[in-house]
């Protein structure tokens, strides 16, 4: 977010150019990364609660082998952005310009790998102050970076992007210091191991479901971006849905924070046989859930004459992000639930009911709603976001109903037979 911020004092065409750049790494880069450790959530977090923690070290190492793999088509899309963006119809100027973003985004992704792998395999120990403040250290560190590389080095909008990287390697070293010399991960991390490269299709077939649960609603965010590009007046259009992009996920990072606790609570609780213990935590998360989103939709209404200037100079910008920010708040609120229930699905390692659930509830209802509102109603950047927002009532609506019909105890046994089903001798 902050990477974007400094990009859009640059002007419309950097900002506009940035924010492309940005939705199509993480359409095709980050989103998939990021779903495929969340695998770790599940294996991690059973195995930690069945005590077997040998195995925490080697979910871990599994998993960066696969996703280490999974960079190398990655990179090569990211090098040709410019021409795919061209291809899909966005303004050549614009194009252009998210092209040469995207190409300085390629060394984050050497850091980004170790990095969601070392968190994951923290979090599912319930290890989660040492990553707070990790990630607290470096978000300010970023924006000395960001501001050392796009304004005194010169670099424009491209050191930006490579402040990415640099931040992303200090986070992950911080964290790596810390798993080697704490005494919390002494019974988890024993070292390097040939292990990490035995049952890597085991571990695929849990890791692609669950980056198809992430990615397929990510993606759906993303879609409205480039869709914007195909606006009338497509550098404000796509300037303003990639600010609401990003100020999304600013405020997406409080219940993604529930999501990450209650996948950790479920999933350490049947992997030690606890059912009414699961069941007892995601009753607790969806109160919480829901009192975060009513403070932080009033919190996106009382702001929305003033939000858009931390993104932008231009009137018309700032104008248009204060009509956007109540349609927001509203698809923040119902986020914050349902993301809470997807926590619930990956605990227990349900990642393919979950991409389903995603699959029909936004590229059934929520983009195609999203085009008819704004191409065929003509109501252009607002109505993208009105047709997400029916894609997330539907998905909110289905997860209510499979989560309240979950069977705990059934989950118990199934989280049991996982772990001990690992071709490593028991600890």
């Amino acid at each position: 977010m902050v990477s974007v911020m400094f990009v859009g004092h640059l002007g419309e065409l950097p900002l506009a150019g940035a924010s492309l750049a940005t939705s199509l790494a993480n359409v095709t880069g980050y989103s998939l990364l990021t779903g495929m450790a969340s695998a770790m959530d599940t294996l991690c977090g059973q195995a930690y609660g069945a005590r077997q923690y040998h195995l925490l070290g080697v979910y871990k190492q599994r998993a960066m082998v696969v996703l280490a793999l999974a960079c190398i088509p990655i990179a090569f899309v990211w090098a040709c952005a410019g021409r795919i963006l061209l291809l899909l119809g966005q303004d050549a100027a614009i194009a252009a310009e998210a092209g040469a973003y995207a190409r300085w985004l390629l060394p984050s992704l050497a850091a980004y790998v170790p990095l969601q792998c070392h968190i994951r395999f923290l979090q599912t120990q319930s290890v989660v102050l040492p990553v707070t403040a990790s990630s607290g250290a470096t978000a300010l560190l970023h924006l000395l970076v960001c501001w050392l590389l796009v304004f005194k080095a010169g670099m424009g909008s491209k050191g930006a992007a490579l402040a990415n990287a640099v931040s992303y390697g200090i986070n992950l070293v911080i964290l790596v210091i810390y798993v080697r010399v704490s005494s919390a991960c002494k019974s988890t991390w024993s070292g390097f191991s040939g292990e990490a490269f035995k049952e890597l299709r085991q571990f695929m077939a849990l890791a692609m479901p669950s980056a198809m649960m992430i990615c397929l609603e990510w993606w759906s965010f993303e879609i409205l971006v480039l869709l914007s590009g195909l606006l009338p007046n497509p550098q404000l259009e796509t300037s303003v849905l990639s600010i609401c992009l990003n100020t999304g996920a600013l405020l997406y990072m409080v219940p993604l924070g529930l999501c990450s606790s209650i996948s950790t609570r479920v999933s350490n609780e049947i992997g030690a046989g606890q059912p009414r213990a699961a069941k007892q935590a995601f009753r607790v998360v969806m109160y919480m859930a829901f009192s975060e989103g009513l403070v932080i939709s009033l919190t996106m209404f009382m702001l929305r004459n003033f939000w858009g200037y931390m993104y932008s100079n231009e009137q018309e910008v700032v104008t248009y992000i204060a009509r956007m920010l109540p349609v927001l708040a509203i698809s923040f609120f119902i986020d914050g639930l349902h993301s809470s229930l997807s926590g619930v699905l990956t605990g227990c390692g349900k990642q393919k009911i979950g991409a389903a659930v995603n699959l029909g509830a936004f590229y059934v209802v929520g983009i195609p709603m999203a085009v008819l509102l704004a191409f065929s109603l003509h109501l252009n950047g607002m109505g993208l976001w009105l047709g997400i927002v029916c894609g997330s009532i539907i998905k909110l609506l289905m997860l209510v109903f499979i989560s309240c019909r979950i069977d705990w105890d059934e989950e118990a046994v199934k989280a049991k037979e996982r772990v001990f089903s690992s071709s490593l001798p028991l600890a």
